[in-house]
């Protein structure tokens, strides 16, 4: 520990009492190694206020000391966005002792959370007042509202219901000056020039730290129907979500699968069972809710929907869901991609998102660039169709040594894949982020404009870097902020 770091704790002691300072490195350990145990860090301390309060005293003793602080969640960051630097430089900031539900309005549709709100605890305590909080991850049970806010989290229900951009009514935050913006107030209408709120959304940490959020809610699934359907190519998914979306308001989800990837998940899975009788080169998972109990059912809408496109022959087949147990059924299939793509060996993993209308494309052509640039590897993708983010995993040639596939051929890969969504006029994130996983590629491949106007944003607002270094915004050469970073692609465990 720096004679700076002790300082701060010195100073911090009498506000945070021995709950709200743990310097023990056993118990400090687990926070400092990322979701997927790629990105390991180091830090002599980790604070845990339990107030906005607390959280403006920790900001500013770290500004007087000049000691940098990297604010976490639920530590579920994809792309190793909240896990500190391995130099020790910088201190843990938890916010998961501020997680009180300061209000629930179920009439208005909101609810105000603090930051240490888990996502799955937000869910139970909207449906206890027959709302819900629309957004779903697999991470629910340790996700928090910080960091859901912070990295612009997406999900399966983007389609209808938005990112966090679109759920987040107001926002609460300390920034780095120490003082608290108070934007939580869920006003439709306020001119007051830049949006703060909006500028904290998907900042990573790296513009003030995230206190306390004013969250949107809907109206209760009161009934549900889901789908599962048999498609020639993603072209005929895109032309059948359109007919959809032409028809009604109701479809929440709309995934898309190749016919390798429900493979790989048949045989990971050995319970699981195709949904379709025969082959499909390609695989739609719908589902369509109401929070209406006397509305007719969802499943009935979806099977009159389905069937001129059925008799048209843009659908191949499709079977509805006759119970809650088959839906589940079916979402389990979806949920258990990941495991299985991992269970067929090496694979270069992206998060990426092209405009709607050119996933079809994309998806296809993508795969085969890589695959002829790559010889003997498999490439394919997978997705919310809905709202363009593509699931694009390239797989490693049979009995390739891992290590050295990952080491050698990996971040080639990244590249090459990175170029084509970049020439589809896409994003290298669609919802992880960047954190200190993409920072190099964002670098490379964003427009001077746009990196201009980030580190503009930084410089302003933090100026001192102190503010979760090395993530998101690459700093220039001799910030406080400046951290080594290593361009990997989305690489598994």
């Amino acid at each position: 520990m720096t004679p700076a770091q002790q300082s701060l704790l010195d100073d911090l002691s009498p506000v945070l009492g021995a709950k709200g300072i743990t310097t023990d490195l056993a118990d400090i350990a687990p926070w400092t190694i990322d979701w997927r145990r790629r990105y390991r860090g180091e830090a002599p301390a980790l604070l845990s206020p339990a107030s906005t309060n607390e959280v403006v005293a920790i900001v500013r003793a770290a500004t007087r000391h000049r000691v940098p602080l990297v604010a976490q969640g639920g530590n579920s960051s994809m792309v190793g966005g909240a896990t500190p630097p391995p130099d020790g430089a910088a201190l843990l900031l938890s916010l998961r002792r501020m997680n009180r539900m300061r209000g629930l309005d179920a009439d208005a549709g909101l609810a105000v959370c603090e930051a240490g709100v888990i996502l799955a605890d937000l869910q139970e305590a909207a449906l206890a007042q027959r709302r819900r909080f629309p957004l779903t991850l697999g991470a629910r049970g340790n996700a928090t509202v910080g960091g859901l806010v912070s990295t612009n989290a997406g999900g399966t229900q983007v389609l209808r219901w938005g990112t966090m951009r679109g759920l987040v009514a107001g926002l609460e935050a300390v920034l780095p000056s120490g003082e608290v913006y108070d934007g939580l107030a869920a006003l439709k209408k306020d001119n007051r020039g830049y949006d703060l709120t909006q500028l904290l959304i998907g900042a990573e940490g790296t513009l003030g730290v995230v206190t306390a959020a004013t969250l949107r809610l809907a109206p209760a699934i009161a009934q549900r129907g889901v789908a599962w359907v048999g498609v020639a190519d993603p072209a005929a998914a895109l032309v059948l979500l359109r007919r959809l979306q032409r028809q009604t308001e109701a479809v929440e989800s709309f995934e898309l699968l190749p016919a390798e990837t429900l493979a790989a998940v048949l045989a990971h899975v050995p319970s699981a069972r195709s949904p379709l009788a025969g082959g499909h080169r390609w695989h739609v998972l719908v589902e369509a809710v109401t929070g209406d109990a006397a509305a007719r059912a969802p499943a009935d809408e979806l099977a009159d929907w389905l069937a001129p496109s059925i008799a048209d022959g843009l659908v191949e087949d499709a079977v509805i869901a006759s119970s809650e147990a088959q839906a589940e059924a079916f979402w389990a299939l979806r949920d258990a991609i990941s495991d299985a793509e991992r269970a067929t060996g090496p694979a270069v993993q992206h998060d990426i998102s092209v405009p709607v209308e050119a996933m079809p494309r994309f998806m296809v052509d993508a795969a085969a660039a890589a695959e002829a640039r790559f010889p003997g590897t498999r490439a394919s993708g997978f997705g919310h169709l809905g709202d363009g983010n593509v699931h694009f995993h390239v797989r490693a040639p049979t009995g390739v040594d891992r290590d050295r596939w990952y080491a050698d051929e990996a971040p080639a890969i990244t590249r090459f894949v990175h170029d084509q969504v970049a020439a589809a006029g896409g994003s290298i994130s669609a919802e992880h982020g960047i954190g200190q996983m993409k920072i190099a590629e964002l670098e490379r491949l964003g427009s001077p404009a746009r990196l201009g106007a980030m580190r503009a944003i930084k410089a302003a607002l933090d100026p001192l870097g102190l503010m979760n270094p090395g993530k998101l915004v690459a700093p220039m050469p001799g910030d406080l902020a400046d951290q080594p970073a290593l361009a990997r692609g989305d690489l598994p465990e």
